[in-house]
């Protein structure tokens, strides 16, 4: 990468680095895989929790946000986001009432999601005591086997008719997330995974559609399936997040090249031995994920390269252990001075974004500007 400007090197460690060119071609990226299929683009916004980026990503052509947790949609609710699915089962009273209120009150298209008679009911009660039409899709497990309902559950067609009957529930379509993708071996593996994903909704769309049930949206989500895919036959939306960033998972499925990679870490290598570059930067910064959904083949918890050679192949190393404060790079064949700076590519960008403060942007390897995470931490 060259030379890193000297501000750049003054930054106080652990520290989020952005790089501005690359944010911008990966929202590009996606937004163009969209277009040219006729999809809607919904970003899932727990990548990155940050309203500059929100902002970039609706500027592009995205719909509106996905959530996970409430507390994180209301912070893009009080700001101006007018169409958000928060695609987590909802049941308990209290966050629905925040967050109906919320929506109810900034006039926004909330959509909601379902895989249970108890979900349906305490999202109906609660948007009816607002007075507010909700949208609810219904999970579709597609192979992860977290959340949804399996295409031949023999509940599925009633539990369709349940939210049919509430008059204060939409049934607006499907929604499934192949997050069983980040375990598979290669870029091949992901591929068969999108096809099978959009093959179950197709089945269960159609067997809707015979007993006399509009569905009019079916949306899927996560980097690998919508970079892998090669078909959106029957698809409205898709729902990727961690695209606007990326890391090693894509990486390891040779879905992407490294320099689209536009997240890293600036650590401070603070000790040494025979064996390690001891760093600033431990499991409270790049966390103990060694990926999502039990990914193989995944050396250590991130890439590492002296500062000044960011991206070299030729001085990459392997941040090999982690304590709380503390990360253990591993030495190759040459040597780096206390004091000096490592720029860490992790794991799971998703997971770094949720443990700071803040990011600062990057242009031509200068400090450009710093964003606040303002949704870090809401995970209620």
């Amino acid at each position: 990468m060259g030379k890193v400007d000297t501000s750049l090197l003054a930054l106080e460690t652990p520290a989020i680095l952005l790089d501005q060119g690359r944010l911008q071609a990966n929202i590009q990226l996606i937004q163009d895989i969209a277009n040219t299929h006729g999809v809607s683009v919904r970003p899932h916004i727990k990548t990155h929790k940050c309203l500059e980026l929100v902002r970039q990503q609706i500027d592009a052509g995205a719909v509106g946000i996905t959530s996970s947790k409430v507390d994180e949609a209301l912070t893009f609710i009080n700001n101006g986001i007018r169409s958000v699915t928060v695609a987590y089962p909802l049941v308990v009273d209290s966050k629905l009432d925040r967050l109906i209120a919320a929506a109810q009150s900034h006039d926004v298209d909330l959509r909601l999601i379902v895989d249970s008679a108890a979900g349906v009911n305490a999202i109906a009660q609660a948007a009816g005591r607002h007075e507010k039409q909700i949208s609810i899709f219904v999970k579709i497990d597609v192979g992860l086997h977290r959340c949804g309902l399996t295409e031949d559950d023999p509940g599925l067609l009633e539990l369709v008719r349940q939210i049919i009957r509430e008059p204060a529930l939409k049934f607006t379509g499907l929604l499934s997330h192949a997050g069983h993708v980040y375990g598979a071996k290669d870029g091949e593996a992901a591929q068969k995974i999108a096809q099978e994903e959009l093959e179950i909704l197709t089945r269960v769309r159609k067997k809707l559609e015979s007993n006399g049930i509009e569905v009019s949206e079916v949306s899927i989500g996560s980097t690998p399936t919508v970079l892998a895919s090669d078909s959106y036959d029957g698809i409205t939306e898709i729902r990727p997040g961690n695209y606007i960033f990326m890391d090693r998972t894509p990486l390891r499925l040779e879905l992407i090249e490294l320099d689209q990679i536009a997240f890293s870490v600036l650590a401070t290598v603070v000790s040494q031995n025979s064996d390690y570059f001891i760093i600033d930067t431990g499991s409270k910064t790049l966390s103990s994920d060694q990926g999502a959904h039990g990914m193989p083949g995944m050396e250590g918890f991130g890439l590492a390269y002296p500062a000044d050679r960011f991206e070299d192949k030729n001085y990459e190393m392997i941040v090999a252990k982690l304590s709380e404060e503390h990360g253990f790079v591993a030495r190759e064949d040459f040597d780096l001075a206390i004091g000096s700076k490592i720029r860490l590519i992790p794991n799971h960008s998703c997971v770094v974004a949720n443990l700071l403060d803040t990011y600062t942007v990057v242009k031509d390897e200068q400090i450009a500007e710093q964003w606040d995470i303002v949704a870090r931490g809401q995970i209620r």
